[in-house]
């Protein structure tokens, strides 16, 4: 049996005398593509935000690899592998693509203050080494175009995936994804079900909060389904789609039944 990279056990979150997210556990395997789905209002993002360190649980633990990592700052997640994109666009628009995407790496820097003020060869070795990966990843992601480009001058679609490859930079085991495909066109989300794929083969887990259910059903391993904040099942796309639990939660629903 292959043990849990991520557990999460009787997660809960409360704000004031709501319960946003109630008693929520389920185990995530290596290299899955494992999605977290719900109506609005279901505690996605309230989850989400838990298991990257941004609100600490009002109860329950998470740990990544065999670790206790409940309330963890995010900074020290990342140091231990973790890293998420956000719904809302964080791109450095002063930037160019490339120099965004340099901004992962940089938790991995070694080169201090004082090799900085010098500009030791060890830190220009390093500032070349980090180009040329960050170009790299750029491409992986499916942005070699725009290798020159400033990040302002992006188009939206591309700045998704951009987020995207900076994430990368870090070279993270877990890679937390919040809606990649909101506003995108067809084109643009069938790029980012061929890039969560790429991913997971690559061998870093995903995952995937995201309302479009075509694509959760077409590249997810595994799928937990909350209904406010509950864990109101979890399975293969397969299980999910017809339990009634499910179909009842969505209205019926045409958006289960179009995927």
């Amino acid at each position: 049996m292959i043990a849990p990279q991520l557990s999460v056990t009787a997660l809960s979150k409360a704000f004031g005398g709501v319960l946003a997210v109630d008693q929520v556990s389920f185990d995530l395997e290596p290299g899955k593509v494992n999605s977290i789905i719900g109506p609005n209002g279901a505690g996605k993002t309230t989850l989400l935000n838990m298991l990257t360190g941004v609100y600490a649980p009002s109860a329950g633990k998470v740990a990544f690899e065999g670790a206790d990592v409940t309330g963890l700052a995010p900074h020290r997640l990342a140091a231990r592998g973790m890293a998420r994109t956000f719904q809302n666009l964080q791109i450095f628009f002063n930037m160019s693509a490339l120099e965004n995407v340099m901004v992962g790496r940089h938790l991995r820097e070694r080169a201090g203050w004082f090799a900085a003020m010098l500009r030791s060869p060890r830190l220009i070795a390093g500032e070349r080494e980090s180009r040329e990966e960050a170009a790299e990843l750029m491409r992986f992601v499916g942005l070699g175009e725009y290798l020159d480009a400033e990040a302002d001058a992006m188009p939206y679609g591309a700045l998704k995936r951009l987020e995207i490859a900076r994430a990368l930079g870090g070279k993270p085991k877990l890679l937390l994804l919040d809606e990649p495909a909101a506003g995108l066109n067809q084109t643009e989300t069938q790029a980012i079900n061929g890039l969560i794929t790429r991913l997971a083969k690559s061998g870093v887990t995903v995952v995937l909060v995201e309302h479009n259910m075509r694509l959760v059903m077409g590249v997810s391993d595994h799928i937990v389904v909350l209904d406010y904040g509950r864990k109101l099942c979890e399975g293969t796309a397969e299980r999910v789609r017809n339990d009634p639990k499910v179909i009842e939660a969505y209205l019926g629903s045409t958006e289960l039944e179009s995927c």
